[in-house]
């Protein structure tokens, strides 16, 4: 089990850097690269609207590499998400500028984008069920973090190298090419991520299965639509808090408060150290004491939170700033670091994959994709401080928490008796 749950931590971290170095540099430098008519607020929005068609390709990509997961194993897709991803990331990092080939740029960084988000959709579900099928079922929360701390340092290492390039780089450099290496890392990356991959085994769970399911999403939508819709609006707010924090006040610190782009990574990924951290020792307690009740604590404190973390992150200070985002971070950690056990376990073995990667990725488009164009329209409207902001995130988060509510618990009761109650 350790040796599994660090490759495929060590495969999440790899595919979510690909996903959110993009997501840095849309709040960075996309916009006056590829975007160069607009004003600085529409072309962050551009650029903030490449970032959401990665979050609309996810449940695409689930749907593909879940058909492969359930028909073919959990394996192959590990191998063939961490390949498409991979490509298109270095691909990103090739495209010339809007001055270069004009209004072939943007075109071709929305292509790239919505591969990058292809493959992303087929990740998740892959790497989580290989480690949830092999694990015990005592340790399925435990063993199933792994995966989830991958995002975390995927981040860490994708703002790492732009904070590191930004200390080291004139802003004309970093502008000229600086931002394109972190892109181009990711082939070093995806071939470390392939070398540690080659060794896994395809998961029991799969193998013990006598009875495949011909289309799997056609089973999804027919016998299990209310799990899949209630799972999708549960992770919205999950998505929509970690993209908040992330993309969202990046763009909106440099640019409307004046903090430096340093300062800004610095409070950020502090924060998301922190939630690092704290995953697996979440997901014990989910392992003792149920899946649903820390998912429904941890929406109901991302509903208190968002007003509070607004107000800190308008006063432009490092500490404050860091405090709102370390208690959006804790909340969002309490729901997801128990999500990869618990949405598995809601879904029979045969569709286990399919159903579970779009639950998942569904929550992306929700609360993941709209987040930091809604947030950044809603903060041009208001003064230093954006309240509508922290309504529109308190809203998501009473809405996710209604979703969590309808939905059962999985631990201690068998699969068959939850499938019996949402089917």
């Amino acid at each position: 089990m350790p040796r599994l749950a660090a490759a495929s931590l060590a495969g999440t971290a790899i595919e979510f850097y690909d996903f959110f170095v993009y997501g840095t540099a849309a709040a960075l430098i996309l916009g006056p690269l590829f975007f160069p008519t607009f004003s600085p607020v529409a072309g962050t929005l551009a650029a903030f609207a490449t970032f959401g068609v990665g979050f609309v390709a996810r449940p695409l990509g689930s749907v593909l590499f879940g058909h492969i997961g359930d028909r073919r194993g959990r394996r192959p897709v590990l191998v063939a998400s961490l390949l498409l991803t991979g490509a298109s990331t270095v691909a990103v990092g090739c495209v010339p500028t809007y001055d270069t080939i004009g209004v072939a740029a943007p075109l071709l960084l929305l292509v790239l984008r919505f591969l990058q988000g292809l493959g992303l959709g087929g990740e998740w579900g892959g790497a989580v069920l290989l480690t949830v099928e092999h694990a015990p079922a005592g340790r399925r929360g435990l063993w199933s973090s792994f995966p989830q701390v991958g995002p975390a340092l995927g981040f860490l290492l994708a703002n790492g190298v732009v904070l590191g390039l930004s200390a080291t780089l004139s802003e004309a450099q970093f502008a000229a090419w600086g931002w394109r290496v972190p892109f181009w890392a990711a082939g070093v990356l995806a071939v470390v991520g392939l070398w540690l991959r080659s060794s896994l085994t395809e998961s029991p769970g799969f193998l013990e299965l006598e009875d495949h399911a011909r289309v799997p999403l056609a089973e999804v939508v027919r016998d299990h639509w209310r799990l899949l819709l209630l799972t999708g609006g549960a992770l919205a707010i999950g998505y929509a808090i970690f993209y908040a924090v992330t993309t969202w006040s990046l763009a909106y610190g440099t640019e409307r408060l004046g903090v430096s782009r340093g300062t800004m990574l610095t409070c950020i990924m502090g924060s998301v150290v922190v939630k690092g951290a704290l995953t697996p020792l979440v997901a014990l307690l989910g392992d003792r004491y149920g899946r649903r009740p820390l998912c429904l604590a941890g929406c109901a404190a991302a509903a208190l939170w968002m007003f509070p973390m607004v107000a800190l992150l308008a006063t432009g200070e490092p500490l404050p700033m860091f405090l709102g985002f370390l208690g959006a971070m804790l909340s969002f950690i309490t729901m997801f670091a128990v999500i990869a056990a618990y949405l598995p376990e809601l879904y029979a073995p045969r569709v286990r994959c399919t159903g579970a990667a779009v639950g998942y990725n569904l929550g992306g488009v929700i609360g993941g994709a709209l987040t930091p164009i809604v947030a950044t329209a809603l903060a041009e409207q208001g003064g230093r401080v954006p309240w509508g902001v922290a309504a529109y995130l308190t809203a998501i988060a009473l809405f996710s928490l209604g979703c969590f509510a309808l939905l059962p618990e999985t631990r201690p009761v068998p699969v068959a008796a939850v499938e019996a109650t949402t089917g």
